[in-house]
């Protein structure tokens, strides 16, 4: 069984937006950046679980819908001074087709 599941196309998320993919580990946010970047997170901000596909994202980072935390896209990583983490997910765009792996970087 291959890792990698198609979720759309990059025309599917609007730009500086997301979409969720649910699947059995929980939901996973889609973004798409001005410049067409595609990142996948898992869609829950490390401080409260806030849903991150429901923030604002801007540049390669989204900012919480809760508490206004900072998440860099291509990683997962909180941007200081908050701390923390939140699990990333590779993706692979074939065509326009958005593909996602379900294992979790690192």
């Amino acid at each position: 069984m291959s890792d990698w599941i198609e979720v759309g196309t990059i025309e599917d998320i609007p730009v500086l937006g997301a979409r969720v993919v649910e699947t059995a580990k929980g939901n996973i946010g889609v973004f798409r950046t001005v410049d067409d970047e595609i990142f996948a997170l898992r869609d829950e901000c490390p401080h409260q679980k806030g849903p991150l596909s429901q923030g604002i994202v801007h540049g390669k980072r989204v900012t919480c819908p809760l508490h206004n935390w900072n998440i860099e896209l291509d990683g997962g990583a909180v941007v200081a001074p908050d701390e923390g983490c939140t699990a990333s997910y590779p993706v692979k765009i074939e065509g326009s087709k958005i593909f996602l792996s379900l294992v979790a970087n690192g």
